[in-house]
């Protein structure tokens, strides 16, 4: 069996159990909607401007959070896996920040931007930026010596030993890299947005919830699942044509 049909049979699978619990009566039906009752919220909300403005504005958030967190990272993670020294010093304060949830840094980033849209690119670009800094410098550490060594007997700089040298190499992890950046900053752009905003996805979500608009919230997050999974699926796409190009 193809991995495509043990992927829609196992959505199937979910759906049908979602049905079967919410018919079932084991659960208030309000905090378990049937998918009827979902899909035609769904439905509404797609032909509502407040939605597609409420999108715009988490999309500018991820999408500004994502650049600045992914060229930090990569930059940091370049400098760590080429100095090694470097690399040891830092390399147990990252990892330590890393597992940490984000979400516990969002009253110092109030404090040093505010509360308005920076806050939110602020915790997207520290979400998204410690998986590819870490990424970067574990796969640069695997970078085949021969070709650093010729780097180093034409004497290039260390500006042309990154453009020339290490990012070509390290091309199918970058893309590796940007998926865990941008699951990251979704995450934390949602989670600012939750907390204090007045626009975004995040606050469209809450805002159902402290309605009590169940239905209208679970299409939010269909919503946010649908995209997300859809660009995660481009990026996989992406990779996997440059990897065959590379071994062709």
């Amino acid at each position: 069996m193809a991995a495509s049909q043990i992927r829609l049979l196992t959505l199937v699978a979910i759906l049908a159990a979602w049905e079967l619990v919410a018919r079932s009566g084991l659960l208030y039906q309000e905090v378990v909607p049937s998918l009827l009752k979902i899909a035609a919220a769904f439905v509404r909300m797609l032909f509502e401007k407040d939605t597609w403005r409420h999108f715009g504005v988490t999309a500018w958030e991820v999408g500004a959070g994502l650049a600045a967190g992914y060229l930090l990272g990569l930059a940091f993670g370049l400098a760590a896996g080429t100095r090694r020294f470097f690399g040891a010093a830092v390399a147990p304060y990252v990892d330590g920040v890393a597992t940490a949830p984000k979400i516990v840094f969002l009253p110092i980033v109030m404090l040093l931007v505010g509360t308005g849209i920076g806050s939110k690119l602020a915790l997207g670009a520290l979400s998204a930026f410690f998986p590819v800094a870490i990424n970067t410098a574990a796969s640069v550490r695997q970078v085949d010596p021969v070709l650093v060594r010729v780097g180093r007997s034409f004497r290039l700089s260390r500006w042309q030993m990154a453009t020339r040298i290490y990012v070509p190499a390290l091309r199918p992890s970058l893309v590796t890299s940007l998926r865990l950046g941008f699951g990251l900053a979704v995450v934390g752009v949602l989670l600012a947005e939750i907390k204090l905003s007045n626009a975004g996805l995040g606050f469209l979500a809450n805002e159902h919830y402290s309605n009590f608009r169940v239905a209208d919230l679970y299409a939010v997050l269909v919503l946010i699942f649908v995209v997300a999974v859809g660009l995660n699926s481009l990026m996989s796409r992406f990779a996997e044509r440059r990897n065959q190009r590379i071994c062709s």
